[in-house]
């Protein structure tokens, strides 16, 4: 109590309650138009940060980040477009309540949900993290070497889309990573004789580019869309019926987002597919989901909320992101000065205890600021995409050069927009490839220190409990997605030849 005590007294300063409103404010606002995301509006927003107190921009990212999971439900329900990755599942059942005039209460729907999710989220972040810290403290070269190794295995096993092309960006994304002068020898690798190579590759500026222009080369195909339904107040009230059929949903899609969250490689998408998956599993009239089931909206809805406040787990007592927007927090906290990890607590209980009362503040200003500001957020989506997009490409490219005063990261940009849309057009997902760029200098540099320490005997990454259990782990969830087709399929042969 005594620190929650503290943080509550910090995040109510004025200015980290101006940065918390103006997070979560400019969040659901970038939610809200389809195709940008909270990473490329973190990104974006980052160099500004750069002058605050370290709590007060943190506040600010993160406001940015939960703020964007409430507001990219409106685009989903009213326009069938995703406001980002993990709102494609209220698609599903949120736009067919749009088409039936419902739309007033499909959107009152996920606010509710939206804070019941990130409220029980917020209160595994404070009672968990403490303990993982306790665990964490333990851990030496060894342990992060195994824990990140299983970060990658995790991201690339069970982190959607094909194992292989996740395995092969993390790959890539390591060799990005590597860019530079090495710390250790001094020397440079995939320079190519470039000065600006030498310190390698900026995190905002790849960020931007993978996530912010290739969404918006992708998204441009939409434009011209546009909401033809007005939103009333007394439009958006549930029934007593809707409130029967989403009081448990609610619940169990937020325990569905409290055990993704902080796994490396799920996060808020994979949280809200399971949660769907489970509540058409359980219901008595599945057939109703697709057609604008109210439950197959609250709890994805939810779901996805509490696992962006749980994916701060991590983050914040390991210092290991496990989702891309979780690597951008990362990159700011060591702008700043601030080392993630068991330490972090103990370091900078200020920072920490004054993080997590701001994501109360957060989560009440969502739900103040959200029913009122609806009629706002559809106004927005009328405006002609041909203006909307440009001037975000024209933030992105301003954001990316106020970094470093370099024309260099605006190229950079650029590039990995183009990257990114070619690897999507061909079934690639850009997020392993930034979690690969993120982790593999960390994977190098703690592999180094191992075997130093071992004095190059490999069987020091044995030593510890934790670093066998890690790549134990690592060595099922490498088997099970390389084997797991091959068996599933010899097993469906033998049926088909027994029966």
């Amino acid at each position: 109590m005594e620190n929650l005590l503290l943080g509550l007294s910090t995040a109510m300063m004025i200015e980290n309650l101006i940065a918390c409103f103006a997070g979560v404010f400019l969040g659901t606002a970038i939610g809200v138009i389809p195709g940008i995301g909270a990473m490329a509006a973190i990104s974006l927003l980052l160099p500004l940060t750069f002058a605050l107190d370290p709590l007060t921009g943190i506040v600010m990212l993160a406001g940015v980040y939960y703020g964007a999971e409430y507001g990219g439900s409106t685009a989903s329900i009213l326009l069938n477009l995703p406001g980002t990755p993990s709102n494609a599942i209220t698609c599903i059942d949120g736009y067919p309540m749009a088409q039936q005039g419902r739309a007033g209460v499909a959107l009152f729907v996920t606010t509710i949900a939206s804070f019941v999710g990130g409220s029980i989220g917020i209160l595994v972040l404070s009672n968990l993290t403490p303990l993982i810290v306790d665990v964490a403290l333990a851990f030496g070269p060894a342990e992060y070497f195994a824990l990140i190794v299983l970060c990658f295995v995790a991201v690339s096993a069970i982190g959607g889309a094909d194992p292989k092309k996740n395995f092969a960006m993390i790959l890539l994304g390591g060799l990005i990573g590597t860019i530079g002068i090495d710390i250790y020898d001094g020397v440079e690798r995939y320079t190519f004789g470039s000065a600006h190579l030498l310190d390698g590759l900026s995190l905002v500026p790849v960020a931007m580019g993978l996530f912010g222009v290739s969404e918006i080369i992708l998204s441009v195909k939409t434009a011209g869309a546009k909401v033809r339904q007005s939103i009333s107040f007394r439009s958006m009230i549930p029934s007593r019926s809707d409130w029967r059929r989403i009081f448990w949903p609610m619940l169990r899609g937020s325990a569905a987002g409290c055990l993704f969250g902080p796994l490396p490689g799920t996060g808020p998408s994979v949280a809200a597919l399971f949660s769907y998956a489970n509540e058409k599993k359980l219901s008595r009239q599945p057939e109703r989901f697709g057609k604008g089931a109210i439950e197959g909206v609250a709890s994805p809805e939810a779901s996805n909320n509490a696992a962006v406040q749980t994916a701060f787990i991590p983050t914040l007592a390991l210092g290991i992101p496990g989702t891309p927007t979780m690597a951008i927090m990362i990159g700011a906290l060591m702008i700043h000065g601030v080392v993630p990890g068991p330490l972090m607590i103990e370091n900078e209980p200020r920072l920490f205890w004054g993080l997590v009362a701001s994501f109360w503040i957060g989560n009440l200003l969502l739900l103040v600021l959200n029913i009122p500001l609806i009629g706002l957020w559809v106004s927005l989506l009328n405006i002609p995409y041909r203006y909307l997009y440009p001037s975000i490409v024209v933030l992105i490219c301003v954001g990316s050069y106020s970094i470093a005063n370099s024309v260099q990261d605006i190229v950079v940009v650029l590039l990995f927009g183009l990257i990114g849309y070619v690897l999507r057009r061909q079934g690639f997902m850009p997020a392993p490839l930034l979690i690969g760029f993120v982790l593999c200098p960390m994977l190098e540099e703690n592999l180094r220190r191992a075997m130093l320490m071992g004095r190059g005997d490999i069987s020091y990454f044995f030593s510890s409990t934790i670093s066998v259990v890690a790549l134990a782990i690592s060595i099922l969830l490498l088997a099970s997605a390389l084997f797991g087709p091959l068996l599933k399929s010899v097993l469906i042969r033998r049926r088909r030849v027994s029966s």
